[in-house]
């Protein structure tokens, strides 16, 4: 008995002092806390599970939601984001602990979303939701919105596309700026009075007419406060610069001309940032040479062209073009490593052997000529046929990428392999078909070297050989997983029979991953499990701070291959020339505010891509609407199931409302929405039927409808014996779907 209460007493003393070192205030459950102390046994987490409801009851933590716990000790005053939702749902994302909390309008100023605020947190209830009330907006965010005008005689209305604004925003006459009824617009949000139901706003720029590619296109970057003009100074710049490769450049460079040298690269590509040479040295081993494309050269700091580059920090790539971060001069022509042409590139050299081993290499900055423009299938039809134009180059290359891929993956690398969806678009940018890009020896190949660069370059800077303190750096950092969700992966692995480790080193818990992903291959579980890895894995992102990137299990990575397309890559690039050099260090503070920034670009490009597949997606099944389609569960939710075609990798979701047969209750541990009367489950990675039942080009949004013999409702058959869709079966039932909705109502009040 006194040992069992001295343990007591030594686990809530580990907790007290997790606690003590929680410095923002943020909240956790008894999952984190157990990982943080190392208590990774079932048993002792039950235990600390049971330590954290004590000490809750004893008044020493808060408990703000049903399993999550924060420390008491905090001001009722607090400052944060404000985060508004069209549904009503607003809340403040406050500073330093990061914690949500619900703010209703009537609270809310009429602040928008991105305002800094000061709020009022309301005293804490136990088991109710916590509530803030806005007292002050301490800085606006400038508020852009896109719609559809709708005009009147003497003013208009923007009928917004945005999920963060529920109502319409006016416009008086003279702000119309010439807007006809119809037209897709950029509006800003000049006030909005507290009396007032619709904030006042004028028209900033006109797109075109809705339904028009180009207009709805422009209006997605717009959406997220991205560019989809490019300066016409920026361009007259650029137009201006020279290639400039003249005998005195070349003395200062590392003359590779000579050497067998080509580009593999996507048959619309036009940017090629990247090449690779290679020849046989005397001794046997190999040269072989990643040379990139030598923007910095040319494009100096403070420019008005860097300055424009800087602000965008990354090409935008969406369905039917690319966004360029550079001007089309630079891009396309003058950096870019075109067949035939001299250009000036910043190389890694390596010499390898035949297993593949480097035993040297050197980074210099290079002149060389590429010898030949392949297209990725170009490439892949050498590997394959073993013919064609630098076929024993090309072989060479493949065959010592895939000892580089092994190794990488017996180092702890995960392999998560994803197709990607592309369209067919006609002249007038209407999606006509989709096709599936996949990742082929030829793509792989150029990754493992673009890696292996890109790995040399961090750790030259990162691990000095003189053993002084590595200088200020840009680093492409990958944090380790979310313990959580890395937990319930193991846990819901076990179910189906496999292991996966939660804990242990990098490399063991992803050589789990990648048995698990290797032996789920073709299998029905095989949706559910990879969609779980997948989304433990935390985000990729830029900063001075190298912790190392965890799903490529390396201890230093960088980005340095393709500064045509990525900031960050022209910021190594000169760091590189100033460091190899004996320059010192630069001012990491600021060089840590260009590695947010550049993160921040790159979530928003990636937000903007996914909107514009999104649009194509739902414009392609518009012309499909009542056909039936197999796919899978993708995401459950408590407003209804996402599920992903398997056809068209398209994402539709199946409305909660339209499940009328039972009322469905979200089991979120197990990623499922549950029948309480028929205890019918559905789970992420169930393979479904639906059918295409709404396209709403406004909201992006696909709805469809269940078909499924899990139920007789799902599917009705008339006296013909004809099938009846779903939607027709759930309206010929009116009265059945009433009473479902009585009794959800019911379920909700209790």
């Amino acid at each position: 008995m006194a040992n069992s209460s001295k343990k007591r007493t030594v686990l809530k003393t580990l907790v007290a002092q997790f606690v003590e070192q929680q410095k923002n205030n943020n909240t956790f459950n008894y999952r984190q806390v157990a990982y943080a102390i190392g208590f990774t046994a079932p048993q002792q987490q039950r235990a600390v599970a049971m330590a954290l409801a004590e000490m809750a009851f004893d008044g020493e933590l808060v408990e703000t939601t049903p399993g999550k716990y924060k420390s008491p000790h905090r001001s009722n005053i607090m400052t944060g984001t404000f985060v508004r939702r069209g549904n009503g749902k607003n809340s403040v994302i406050t500073d330093g602990d990061g914690e949500m909390i619900f703010v209703a309008e009537r609270n809310s100023m009429r602040a928008l979303n991105g305002d800094k605020v000061r709020v009022n947190i309301a005293a804490h209830r136990r088991y109710a939701e916590p509530e803030a009330k806005v007292i002050e907006i301490i800085e606006k965010k400038e508020q852009v919105f896109v719609g559809t005008m709708q005009v009147e005689k003497q003013f208009g209305y923007l009928l917004t596309d945005s999920k963060y604004l529920a109502v319409d925003i006016f416009i008086p006459k003279s702000k119309l700026r010439g807007a006809q009824d119809g037209d897709k617009a950029v509006v800003r949000i000049t006030h909005w009075d507290d009396d007032s139901k619709n904030p006042r706003g004028e028209v900033l720029d006109i797109l075109g007419k809705k339904g028009e590619n180009d207009a709805e296109i422009h209006a997605i970057l717009a959406e997220f406060g991205l560019p989809y003009h490019y300066p016409e100074a920026v361009e007259k710049a650029a137009d201006k610069i020279d290639a400039g490769i003249t005998p005195e450049v070349i003395a200062q460079r590392l003359d590779m001309r000579g050497v067998t040298t080509f580009t593999i690269d996507p048959k619309d590509a036009k940017d090629f940032d990247d090449a690779l040479s290679i020849r046989r040295l005397s001794n046997g081993n190999y040269e072989i040479g990643v040379h990139i494309a030598d923007v910095t050269h040319y494009v100096t700091p403070g420019t008005i062209i860097d300055r424009e580059a800087e602000n965008r920090a990354t090409s935008i790539y969406l369905v039917d073009r690319t966004i360029p971060m550079l001007p089309e001069h630079l891009c396309n022509f003058i950096c870019s490593l075109r067949p035939d042409e001299e250009k000036l590139a910043f190389s890694c050299v390596f010499e390898m052997n035949d297993r593949a081993q480097v035993l040297d290499y050197k980074i210099a900055r290079t002149v060389i000529c590429s010898n030949r423009r392949f297209t990725y299938e170009e490439a892949q039809e050498v590997i394959e046929t073993r013919k064609g134009e630098y076929v024993d180059e090309i072989l060479t290359l493949d065959r010592l990428a895939k000892i580089l891929r092994a190794e990488r993956y017996e180092n702890g690398s995960v392999d998560f392999d994803r197709v990607e969806v592309r369209f067919d678009i006609d002249e007038t940018g209407h999606p006509t078909g989709v096709y599936f890009k996949e990742s082929k020896d030829a793509n792989k190949l150029i990754e493992e070297f673009m890696l292996l660069a890109n790995k040399t370059v961090a750790k030259t800077i990162g691990l000095p050989d003189n053993k002084k303190k590595p200088k200020a750096f840009v680093y492409r950092v990958h944090d380790m997983p979310d313990p959580e969700k890395l937990s319930d992966l193991c846990t819901q692995s076990r179910i189906f029979g496999y292991k996966v480790k939660d804990t242990g080193t990098p490399q063991e818990v992803n050589g789990s991953i990648n048995k698990l992903l290797k032996d789920v291959k073709g299998k029905g579980e095989e949706n559910f499990l990879s969609t779980l890895a997948l989304r433990a894995m935390a985000k990729a992102v830029y900063t001075t701070e190298n912790i190392g990137h965890y799903g490529l299990g390396f201890e230093f990575y960088t980005h340095f291959t393709s500064p045509i397309r990525r900031y960050p890559d022209m910021l190594v690039h000169r760091l590189l020339e100033r460091y190899l050099s004996g320059g010192r260090s630069v001012v990491r503070e600021k060089l840590e505010d260009l590695c947010k920034h550049s993160s921040s670009m790159e979530q928003l490009a990636t937000n903007a891509e996914r909107a514009s597949i999104k649009y194509k997606q739902v414009e392609y099944l518009a012309d499909h609407l009542g056909e039936v389609y197999e796919g899978m569960i993708s995401g459950v939710t408590e407003w209804g199931l996402f599920v992903e075609l398997d056809d068209n990798m398209c994402e539709g979701l199946v409305p909660i409302r339209d499940l009328a047969d039972d009322y469905y209750d979200l089991d979120e541990k197990n990623y499922s929405l549950v029948g309480r009367r028929s205890n019918v489950r559905y789970r992420l990675g169930d393979r479904v039927k639906v059918q295409i039942a709404r396209a709403n080009l406004d909201r992006k949004q696909l709805d469809f409808a269940l078909i499924d013999d899990r139920h007789p409702m799902r599917v009705a058959e008339d006296q013909m014996g004809e099938t009846i869709s779903v939607a027709q079966a759930l309206s010929s039932a009116p009265k059945k779907r009433s009473r479902m909705n009585k009794e959800k109502t019911r379920s909700r009040k209790k």
